[in-house]
């Protein structure tokens, strides 16, 4: 998740959320939290309709599309961390929600490759049944064409005019 992100869930600005960050940057290894270089911070913040000018001037408390420091971004972990350096009440009801999510998430994930993992299986199962299936339909079609140019047997009414 973005700092910026996280700070709007959080009820404070991003200034702050950085400052308790970097106060405390060895609570964060790479794995929990990491930065965004220029060109990634470029994707991520540009307004594609708009103007800095009309950014700043819809948004006057904001700075717009102007980021001087790059942003935050932080994993699971990074975000349980985030509780013990932020210790307002607010941040603990947060992290309390976004890690219900992260289980939730996760236990979709492992539904959606246990549901993966069966229709894997039913696919296999039923390629080896249609294969016969279609070997025999197969044998069908070369009979048929077997008695296509034959004499039809029976009576034949002709057509007198």
């Amino acid at each position: 998740m973005l700092d910026s992100d996280l700070a709007e869930l959080y009820d404070i600005e991003v200034k702050y959320l950085k400052r308790a960050v970097n106060n405390n940057l060895y609570r964060f290894p790479v794995d929990f939290m990491f930065q965004l270089t220029k060109k990634e911070q470029d994707s991520v913040s540009r307004c594609k309709i708009c103007t800095l000018d009309s950014v700043q001037i819809t948004n006057r408390n904001k700075r717009g599309s102007n980021i001087k420091y790059l942003s935050y971004v932080f994993t699971e972990q990074g975000v349980a961390m985030l509780s013990s350096v932020l210790n307002s009440r607010r941040a603990i009801e947060v992290n309390i929600a976004i890690m219900r999510t992260f289980v939730a998430l996760r236990q979709y994930a492992l539904n959606y490759a246990d549901l993966s993992n069966r229709l894997e299986e039913l696919a296999k199962t039923t390629e080896s049944n249609f294969s016969e299936v279609f070997t025999i339909l197969d044998e069908l079609t070369a009979q048929k064409k077997l008695y296509e140019n034959r004499q039809p047997i029976g009576f034949v009414v002709r057509d007198e005019n």
